[in-house]
């Protein structure tokens, strides 16, 4: 099976966490983990650039060495350092690294005193009472490392992310789409309506021919097995698991079928019950009159005969669309083409993967009007935070380049960590300094619900507080949001004029879209970035948007659609500003 780019960089990943629990010299191990975010970041694939003899030294984080390995796994399809290295730490060890709590160092220790290998070993040992019993563990620490092994389990068993499947999904869509005689193919369900997550994918095909379009479904190279196979309906299972359903309809059923597996249950429902109040019957096939249909080759005949206007998939959930659509009251949902700059991005002065020029020359190519470098305040000591001083010779920097380039403006920001005390991570005179400040909570997740609301109703007191970053500090399968009084926040920021971020990254989109919809709601404006940590992660920004739309999202909710004179005005003023 063809490697992807996510095949090797997890073997990277694997080599890193290894090296770590062996004590190996940490920017070894950095190097390792920045050319695996590198790898997943490419555009083609790894394996076409070596075999076009393409320089791999051109790409961020990857040197001669790493090269080097890349174009061995290529053509191995294993990593020898990581061989190396596992004949000395068992490979399985890497795998208590994902339990919540556990660092190297712990792994380290529990393999040494209990020789453990797995994750069911360390639970057994926890449950059993033992691990409180080896030095620098305790009942507190065991009991974290049980619910760290819960959420760790509970994640194999969750949803795919979006993104993950969208590089899985689109390909294979490609690849059926050439099948001669298709005339329409869309994925549909949860993926078309852009949720976070996706159990499966289900692709609609409009053709004549169903049986050439299954041949050549099989015939796919990322297919792990064939479920099952017909003429007109096939299912595979693809290599990291997830399913996808491929469905061949004649042309005139097209719209029904897209509509009925868009979903969702609810609207369908919704949708179904309306029919019959008109005497119609609707279904998978189409829209009909007794026996006759009257629409069904496309989704916006069906519901101009149901009394609608055409719903966007992103809000069909069940949730006043219907109710809306009847009276052509739907909104004029945000569109990825109207942001006009991003307020949250970092440089290699951090932990950025690009340079400053190279982050603005990125989103001058873009289009944008406009960017804000936000690279971390002195907490996040771990991305390299930076200090008052640093901060200072940065935005220097930053008004030098901004003077030389034309067709775009650098704003001087910082990505400000909320303290545990609600306190912030810069003095006022600092933060004075600064075009654009956004505040975020990277530690002290665990706090109560009460401690962590009083601690960002305290922040948002702080008059250069202007956009509150990644409010609940989830990610998506991975972490669980931080327990917060979030209506009481969102009114605290309506209040104060404070922006709302709905953080593009696929691994947070956070807020999530009901939290964006509240948030509308209570009169708060919203801004989409990307938490951009390289150029390409610019691109990031459809993400948000899917989010923001998702939450009923227009252009003039968001306050990066406007121009820069505009922008000025929409952010929070501190005094004398």
């Amino acid at each position: 099976m063809t490697l992807r780019n996510r095949d090797i960089a997890t073997l990277f990943k694997r080599l890193a966490d290894l090296l770590e629990i062996e004590g190996e010299n940490p920017f070894r191990i950095q190097a390792y983990r920045n050319a695996a975010e590198t790898i997943e970041g490419l555009a083609a694939p790894v394996t076409e650039l070596v075999a076009a003899e393409t320089d791999l030294t051109q790409y961020s984080h990857i040197g001669k060495d790493i090269a080097e390995k890349i174009e061995g796994v290529v053509a191995t399809g294993r990593l020898a350092a990581l061989d190396e290295v596992a004949q000395r730490v068992p490979p399985e060890l890497a795998d208590l690294m994902g339990v919540k709590g556990l660092g190297p160092k712990g792994v380290k220790a529990l393999h040494d005193h209990f020789h453990i290998r797995s994750v069911d070993e360390l639970e057994q040992l926890a449950r059993e009472g033992r691990v409180r019993e080896l030095s620098g563990f305790g009942a507190k620490k065991e009991a974290a490392l049980l619910e760290g092994i819960h959420e760790l389990h509970a994640r194999q068993y969750q949803r795919t992310p979006l993104a993950e499947a969208e590089a899985q999904a689109e390909p294979l869509r490609a690849w059926l789409a050439a099948v001669d005689g298709v005339e329409c193919i869309e994925i549909a369900g949860s993926y078309r309506r852009r949720r976070e997550t996706v159990g499966d994918i289900d692709i609609v095909v409009a053709c004549a021919d169903g049986a050439a379009v299954m041949e050549r479904l099989v015939r796919y190279d990322g297919i792990e097995r064939v479920a099952s196979r017909g003429t007109t309906r096939s299912s595979v299972i693809l290599a990291d698991g997830l399913q996808v359903d491929v469905r061949a309809v004649p042309t005139e059923s097209f719209g029904a079928a897209l509509m009925y597996f868009t979903g969702s249950k609810q609207h369908n429902v919704a949708l179904r019950q309306r029919a019959i109040q008109r005497d119609l019957k609707l279904n998978e096939y189409g829209l009909f009159q007794g026996d006759d249909a009257v629409a069904g080759a496309d989704e916006p005949g069906i519901y101009r005969q149901l009394g609608l206007v055409w719903i966007p998939p992103e809000l069909r959930g069940d949730r006043g669309e219907v109710e809306a659509a009847e009276r052509d009251h739907l909104p004029a949902l945000i569109e990825a083409d109207a942001i006009r700059g991003d307020l949250h991005a970092h440089t290699t002065w951090s932990d950025g993967r690009d340079t400053l020029e190279d982050m603005a020359r990125g989103a001058r190519a873009r289009g944008y009007e406009y960017l804000a470098i936000t690279d971390h305040g002195p907490r996040v000591r771990i991305a390299n935070g930076l200090s008052p001083e640093r901060l200072q010779t940065q935005a220097e920097a930053i008004a030098e380049l901004d003077a030389s380039l034309d067709g775009i403006t650098l704003l001087k920001g910082c990505e400000v960590d909320i303290l545990a005390d609600g306190t912030l991570d810069l003095p006022d005179e600092v933060l004075a300094t600064l075009d654009i400040v956004v505040c975020s909570i990277h530690y002290n997740l665990r706090q109560s619900r009460q401690e962590q609301t009083d601690r960002v109703l305290r922040a948002m007191e702080n008059p250069y507080f202007m956009i509150w970053g990644h409010p609940t500090a989830r990610e998506v399968n991975r972490r669980e949001p931080i327990d917060i009084d979030l209506e009481r926040c969102l009114e605290e920021a309506a209040e104060h004029g404070i922006a709302i971020e709905v953080s593009a990254q696929p691994k947070r989109l956070d807020l999530n879209d009901a939290g964006a919809r509240l948030a509308r709601e209570k009169g708060c404006r919203l801004v989409i970035n990307t938490d951009a940590h390289s150029v390409g992660n610019l691109d990031l920004v459809r993400h948000g948007v899917d989010q923001a739309r998702r939450a009923w999202a227009e252009a003039e909710d968001i306050i990066n659609t406007r121009g820069l004179v505009e922008l000025r005005k929409a952010l929070r003023t501190p005094p004398g500003g």
